[in-house]
């Protein structure tokens, strides 16, 4: 307590306090909604077997626009990716040391989640489990890699996007938008694979939204760009995000007025959340109905955007924030290992509910095990949580510039990473995989994560 007393004391003036506060809620949002929405059963072998509700309770699709909050994660980390890059440039950092600095961020506490999966299998298949039910279970346990896996992609192109927002503001998501509806129209014509862009693409547009919001906060809008000019009115939309009560009203009503034209006489499902079936997906890849469900959450998030600044300004809720935020990568990334742990302890006691999706047995057990879950991942956070927690935010290269050759070095070990992360995703659940995870996809996270790890110790950059 007095650390997070410590931390709240030091909080700049001007932080954006609500950005922390969006990034703990959505992240709370995802653990609880995955959560809520398991159903639990046993395979033809026998064996424990999770599966979406979902399809059994068409009641709670219209819900998943709530809890589909993957759009908050990258609207959020737009404005911190934008705010980390200008401040590393203002020590006078570069583009590559700031992307060394985030890669500690995101891949320290990955890397504790692959190898103790991958150790887990090592144990499973010397007591003698069964490959394809090795990777069943380490499947399920990395399924919050896939949106990491997009993550990893739109960050180290930060500096060419937040240039392009730059010189071109709100025309840069209008535009990427555009191409997503395009990327739809493909795939309802029978071409699939036209839609494949929107896996960047779609993100990518929230995230520029990120940017216009840090301007506006900082107060950018001039066109050139160095804040001292007074923005003319012409350029107050160009890079900025509008913040007025009146703007945030008229995006939360076009964004639900066009998801409900998209999803009632159009042809998008309701759900916000991929179900097997479906003839359309909204969320994998993002679709032009799944930006106007964005767009309504936005305007949302800036109409509550004053109050909750006021109330984060008071200690105890801010200490609260900065608890969440220091292991919310930690938390993300484990809570469906927590549910992995909690079912197969329950099966072996011979405990082990299984009451059908949607059914009144079923709904009575939604709250138990939501309070069981959220121990046994209290549990796994205290052991995983100080790797993420003691993570620091600079690195060894700010201050100074890198060579090129370092730049590119850790362009492609992110790229390493992002593929190894995305091959694990396409890998099916009940391949026979021995380890758990794609030996090839295993190898390029370990080359990828490593050689990020060298390059943020100064490892080639000593002359």
């Amino acid at each position: 307590m007095r650390r997070l007393a410590r931390l709240a004391a030091r909080t700049p003036a001007d932080r954006e306090r609500y950005l922390d506060l969006l990034r703990a809620l959505a992240i709370i949002m995802v653990v609880l909604g995955h959560w809520a929405v398991a159903t639990i059963g046993y395979d033809e072998h026998g064996q424990p077997d999770g599966h979406s509700a979902l399809p059994a309770i068409p009641w709670a699709l219209p819900l998943t626009w709530a809890v589909q909050v993957m759009p908050v994660f990258f609207l959020v980390g737009g404005y911190a990716n934008a705010a980390s890059l200008a401040a590393h440039r203002s020590r006078g950092g570069d583009a590559t040391g700031w992307l060394l600095g985030r890669s500690a961020r995101l891949l320290r506490p990955t890397s504790a989640l692959v190898l103790a999966l991958v150790g887990s299998a090592l144990v499973a298949r010397l007591v003698g489990a069964e490959p394809h039910m090795v990777r069943t279970v380490v499947w399920f346990a990395t399924i919050p890699l896939w949106f990491l896996a997009a993550y990893l992609v739109v960050v180290p192109l930060t500096p060419l996007t937040y240039a392009l927002h730059r010189r071109f503001g709100l025309a840069v998501p209008i535009a990427l938008a555009l191409l997503v509806a395009a990327g739809d129209l493909g795939r309802a014509t029978g071409h699939e694979t036209a839609a494949l862009p929107n896996y960047l693409l779609g993100w990518l547009a929230v995230h520029q939204v990120g940017f216009a919001w840090y301007d506006a906060r900082r107060g950018h809008c001039d066109p050139s760009g160095n804040g001292t000019a007074r923005p003319r009115r012409a350029h107050r939309w160009t890079r900025c995000l509008p913040m007025s009560r009146r703007a945030a009203l008229v995006l939360t009503v076009t964004g639900l007025g066009v998801a409900v034209l998209l999803t009632g006489p159009g042809p998008y499902p309701i759900s916000m959340i991929n179900i097997p079936g479906q003839r359309l997906d909204n969320a994998a890849p993002p679709s032009i109905a799944l930006l106007a469900v964005a767009t309504a959450q936005l305007g949302l998030i800036l109409l509550l955007r004053e109050r909750a600044e006021r109330w984060l300004h008071r200690s105890r809720p801010w200490q609260a924030v900065i608890a969440v935020n220091s292991v919310v990568l930690t938390v993300f990334l484990w809570h469906l290992s927590a549910v992995i742990l909690l079912v197969g302890a329950l099966d072996r006691l011979g405990l082990l509910p299984t009451p059908s999706a949607g059914s009144a047995a079923w709904l009575a057990w939604r709250l138990p095990w939501v309070l069981l879950l959220t121990v046994v991942l209290a549990a796994l956070v205290a052991v995983f949580g100080p790797i993420e927690a003691r993570t620091g935010r600079s690195t060894p290269t700010d201050g100074r510039p890198t060579s090129r050759w370092v730049g590119v070095t850790a362009v492609a070990a992110f790229g390493a990473v992002g593929y190894a992360l995305v091959a694990n995703s396409a890998t099916a659940k009940t391949a026979p995989e021995p380890l758990g995870l794609p030996v090839a996809a295993l190898v390029a996270y370990l080359a990828g994560a490593g050689v990020l790890r060298l390059l943020r110790s100064g490892w080639g950059s000593r002359g």
